[in-house]
């Protein structure tokens, strides 16, 4: 594979980065007090994000002009959204020769437009550059620079296998945060078992675990059996959140992306989950890597979306169901929750928050308005307290178990097996 075809099938796919005027850049410049252009050089492109890393050959003869080469390709690289150049020079003899960037240049040495210390730093982040010499060689006409190798492609729903004890994974979700998306998940997850389910409850919120608060199991831990976790059992629900794990509520789960979904992954996979006709798994806010490794990773049935009437809780609810249709989810359909309150003192109704707001998605998207709950201070504070409304029997409990009614009917359940305990 030519450099060029290796750099057409990594480049990064930010658009601040202008892929057809790099490798323009990189064909036609000429090396310095010589003929000689410096496509011919190259042998390895390395692409990370903004950051472009060459691997050249090169000529003791040619060492005092390498901090030209360098500067003269920053410059001109620059203009196309690459913010920093490392250039990995390979000579073709042995032995030292004077550099230009002002140290001296053995075989495998390097350039870089950073201070020492952060390119010593980005080199370690960085994929390994590697002599393409060592490479098997092609034929020319097996190499087509415009016709790059084709990559493998992001893994879709429909190639997810199933889990083999979860029938139906349902994703509650929000496009922001305090919207009731918890309390929703405790109390459809209750309300699923009430319709005769066999139910569990995921914490998908990494950074903000409130599902052992609201059904009254936070500070346990769980059991650990053969290196898979035990869900923890909270009102007859198989329960676990890295809520459980961390040991307090002050401990603050302050990790990157990788590492986050890296967990998640790791509490739907390593848990010994019985077997369930629905796993409710409380999504976080937004639709960033969380969302997007449960499409590629996670076997979904479907999504409910939860949103108070606002325009501003609509307009970020709206991007959560474009998430899930991108990503080929079906969204099951939208809860509005806070939907109107009742003074308990006079018993006037006011809409706090509007109106229509769940009918609007409704009617834009195509789905149905699973149900309203209210701005009910019973609610609050049997959740608070570790006792959903559907457990509390609360005047909200009927609401809930409406929309649970809706849900399972559009579920696909194993016939059960009469004979068994479990």
């Amino acid at each position: 594979m030519s450099w060029l075809s290796s750099l057409k099938s990594v480049f990064s796919p930010s658009q601040e980065v202008k892929e057809e005027e790099v490798q323009q850049v990189l064909q036609s410049y000429i090396l310095p007090n010589s003929e000689h252009a410096l496509k011919d050089r190259i042998t390895q492109v390395n692409v990370q994000g903004q950051v472009l890393q060459i691997t050249i050959n090169t000529f003791p003869s040619e060492a005092d002009d390498l901090q030209k080469i360098h500067d003269d390709l920053a410059d001109a690289l620059d203009k196309c959204g690459i913010t920093e150049l490392n250039m990995h020079v390979i000579q073709q003899k042995t032995g030292h020769t004077s550099g230009g960037c002002g140290h001296q240049h053995a075989e495998g040495e390097s350039c870089s437009s950073q201070p020492k210390a952060q390119s010593a730093a980005l080199k370690n982040s960085l994929p390994p550059v590697v002599d393409a010499s060592a490479a098997p060689v092609q034929k020319a006409e097996d190499t087509d620079p415009n016709n790059p190798p084709i990559q493998k492609a992001a893994p879709q729903q429909r190639d997810v296998p199933k889990h083999p004890r979860i029938q139906n994974v349902i994703l509650v979700s929000s496009g922001k945060g305090g919207v009731g998306k918890s309390t929703t998940t405790v109390n459809l997850a209750l309300a699923l078992q009430k319709l005769g389910l066999k139910v569990g409850v995921l914490d998908a919120d990494i950074y903000g675990p409130s599902i052992p608060t609201m059904l009254g199991n936070a500070g346990r831990t769980p059991m650990i059996e053969a290196e898979h976790f035990i869900p923890l059992d909270a009102y007859g629900l198989a329960v676990l959140s890295i809520g459980h794990l961390t040991g307090d509520h002050n401990t603050p789960v302050a990790w990157r992306g990788p590492k986050a979904t890296g967990a998640l992954m790791q509490l739907f996979n390593q848990t010994l989950w019985p077997d369930l006709d629905v796993l409710m798994i409380d999504m976080p806010p937004g639709t960033g890597d969380i969302q997007l490794t449960m499409a590629q990773r996670i076997p979904v049935t479907g999504a409910v979306i939860v949103t108070t009437p606002q325009n501003v809780a609509l307009m970020d609810a709206t991007k959560g169901i474009e998430l899930f249709n991108r990503v080929q989810i079906p969204v099951i359909g939208v809860v509005e929750n806070m939907s109107t309150h009742i003074c308990s003192n006079c018993g006037h109704e006011e809409q706090i928050f509007g109106t229509g707001g769940g009918d609007k998605l409704s009617e834009q998207y195509n789905i149905p308005l699973l149900g309203r709950l209210p701005l009910n201070v019973q609610i609050r504070e049997n959740a608070d307290a570790g006792k959903p409304s559907v457990a509390a029997e609360d005047e909200a409990a009927e609401s809930y178990m409406a929309i649970a009614e809706k849900i399972a009917a559009g579920l696909t359940l194993a016939e059960k097996d009469q004979n068994r305990i479990f």
